[in-house]
């Protein structure tokens, strides 16, 4: 209800800025359009292991459902999130982003030849394989050797099996430990998405205020700025400051979103547990953070 106020106080198709992932607001910054790039790139060379890594918030989701709708009718894809469990427990896992069927009883020798069966036969079809890995760095170290060895399905020249792992920071520090050094080295490409810029969530806010049928302009440049570095550039933080910020201005009847309007629902309590602001306004600091003269 609140929302639909808002749209209508703003003249929007639907809310700029809803916090699920959503592809058809993908905004291409230079970071996302690279790190979709890799993606494609692991999938059309079939590269045994690519990984995409990002705090949260990045848009790593909603990069994933990008490379989905891009592949070919030849690829049979996979995908598995927030997987946990121990040793066995990860086969289940891929069998069942695949729909392949298996015994509740079944051992890992059973479930290892269920798989290997499957992909054998996907690629008897002419089809290739890809298992795609949300929030990895939940798999620990040991997990992750033995989502390696499902790789040892490949033989000769052709990769039957592609995995894409997708997680944040702390997922490129367990690859990179000495142990999973035969991991590290069949990761063909790898890539980090950092935070915005400024002057990236200015055009970010931009577009997706344009993509719900705004002006682009309902928030002033220096609302935008202090949104950045409230949010420290993470796009999930922008979104929802910059939502509730339109409720704000719409209950007060403003035609813009300033600076005022931000730090006035900050104060009031409504963003819990924001990342470390860039920038505090304060004695002798303006709204950008800059010294004041």
């Amino acid at each position: 209800m609140t929302a639909a106020l808002y749209n209508d106080h703003f003249g929007f198709r639907e809310r700029p800025f809803s916090l699920s992932p959503d592809p058809d607001f993908l905004f291409w910054s230079k970071a996302h359009a690279r790190a979709l790039s890799v993606l494609e790139y692991g999938v059309m060379t079939r590269a045994p292991i690519t990984v995409v890594s990002g705090e949260v918030g990045t848009g790593k989701t909603t990069l994933i459902q990008a490379l989905l709708r891009t592949v070919e009718e030849d690829v049979t894809v996979g995908l598995i999130s927030n997987a946990r469990g121990d040793r066995g427990d990860l086969l289940r896992w891929v069998l069942s982003a695949f729909d392949v069927p298996v015994s509740q009883d079944a051992d890992y020798v059973t479930l290892f030849q269920s798989f290997q069966d499957f992909v054998l036969g996907e690629y008897a079809a002419g089809r290739t394989v890809v298992l795609i890995v949300d929030e990895a760095q939940n798999l620990g170290a040991e997990t992750l050797e033995e989502l390696r060895l499902l790789t040892n399905i490949n033989s000769g020249k052709d990769e039957l099996l592609q995995i894409i792992m997708v997680g944040q920071p702390e997922l490129r520090d367990i690859i990179c430990r000495p142990e999973l050094r035969q991991f590290a080295q069949r990761v063909t490409a790898t890539y980090h998405l950092d935070p915005m810029s400024s002057d990236t969530t200015v055009a970010y806010v931009i577009h997706r205020l344009k993509h719900a049928g705004g002006t682009g302009e309902e928030f002033s440049l220096d609302a935008i700025h202090f949104v950045h570095g409230q949010s420290a550039g993470i796009p999930r933080m922008v979104n929802k400051i910059c939502d509730l910020a339109l409720v704000y201005a719409s209950s007060a009847g403003d035609a813009q979103v300033s600076v005022e309007t931000i730090e006035e629902m900050i104060s009031d309590g409504l963003i819990l547990n924001p990342p470390q602001p860039l920038f505090l306004r304060g004695p002798g600091i303006d709204a950008l953070g800059k010294a004041a003269e």
